[in-house]
């Protein structure tokens, strides 16, 4: 544990240190965030962050590499090189976006592209929780892989719409992966240095290291380059850790927690999700392309009630980790107990979000 926190906040120090050289990279080539009709910033804004929190996970690797207990996942290079040639191509493409703005069928090739290289070199969904266990063949694999790791990207992309909201969502469900990561290898007696745990316990450091530049009023944007890369990272490893248990081995009582490493993104992008399934649905019915923005995302629906920019972000993470949370304890507590909290702290928090305040600081201004 003591060397996760380590790379843990390796990755946050690093990641605060060097949003400001990033920010002045974006400032100086001009990738910035102007604004436009559906945003909620009042002034361009650069972006590139994720160039930092890059910087952020090549440290907090490079640190595990040299510690005790931490290398010795390195000591086979096939996970480790497939992850960072795709985060290679992720953040490369990223980049351009974020200074010359791509259009969306070019993203989709660079983001399959990306993926598939990574599953190429041997990450990938092997098997899954069927009736028991269903394996992949090869080319269903790739595919599959491919697929999880598109629907995680572009999850991640379509929340990062408020000051501090994607790093904030992005970071509690990191939280509550590590946590299970961990624990099931506790539990289970597995091998506790895994790559997809440092990969998890990573993400928090470089949310948590870049939210502070971030929050409103923000001073820099993640960008396309930081919420892409997020995104894919949250995919593989969850993939990798599914990776860690062997389907032979798995009986009905096993049968949950193997299930949750592929259920447990899902439920940590439940709010991003949602609100690209609602944006579809309402664009389609209205005869519009699902690919043409609007202003009516989940947290543009928050600020319409009169929650301001910070009071949504919290809302919408607090949801992130109730729902994360949640699944994560249906594998090591009682089910009826999980069911409990859970619908006790759902009405607490539909209780907060159809009260909003009746004043509000950034109100009086206006």
């Amino acid at each position: 544990m003591r060397e996760y926190l380590l790379c843990l906040l390796a990755a946050a120090a690093v990641t605060y240190l060097m949003t400001p050289v990033a920010r002045a990279l974006a400032l100086h080539f001009g990738a910035l965030a102007e604004v436009r009709d559906r945003d909620v910033h009042e002034e361009p804004t650069p972006r590139w962050g994720g160039l930092a929190m890059l910087v952020g996970l090549v440290i907090s690797i490079l640190l595990a590499t040299q510690l005790p207990l931490m290398s010795t996942i390195f000591s086979d290079s096939t996970q480790i090189t497939a992850l960072l040639s795709g985060v290679l191509i992720i953040v490369i493409l990223g980049v351009l976006d974020d200074k010359i703005g791509l259009d969306a069928p070019t993203k989709l090739v660079g983001q399959i592209l990306a993926a598939g290289t990574m599953a190429m070199q041997g990450v990938t969904l092997v098997w899954l929780p069927v009736k028991g266990t269903f394996i992949l063949d090869p080319t269903t694999s790739v595919f599959v892989t491919v697929l999880i790791v598109l629907i995680s990207i572009n999850a991640v992309n379509m929340v990062d719409g408020l000051d501090g909201l994607a790093a904030s969502v992005m970071g509690v469900g990191s939280a509550a992966f590590f946590s299970y990561s961990y624990f099931l290898s506790v539990v289970n007696g597995y091998q506790r240095a895994t790559l997809a745990t440092l990969i998890s316990a990573t993400l928090i450091g470089m949310c948590a290291g870049f939210l502070p530049h971030n929050w409103y009023r923000a001073r820099v944007f993640m960008g396309d380059t930081g919420s892409m890369l997020i995104g894919f990272l949250m995919a593989a490893s969850s993939i990798m850790l599914t990776g860690q248990i062997d389907p032979a081995g798995l009986t009905n009582e096993s049968l949950l927690p193997a299930f949750l490493p592929i259920v447990l993104p899902l439920s940590i992008l439940a709010i991003p999700l949602l609100d690209l399934l609602l944006a579809i649905l309402r664009r389609s019915r209205r005869g519009r392309s699902p690919f043409q923005p609007d202003k009516e995302h989940l947290h543009h629906r928050l600020l319409k009630l009169g929650h301001g920019q910070e009071r949504a972000v919290l809302i919408m993470t607090a949801f992130t980790g109730l729902i994360a949370f949640g699944a994560v304890s249906l594998a090591f507590i009682p089910v009826w107990i999980t069911a409990v909290v859970f619908a006790l702290a759902s009405v607490a928090l539909l209780s907060w979000v159809l009260n909003p305040p009746k004043f509000s600081f950034k109100s009086a201004q206006i």
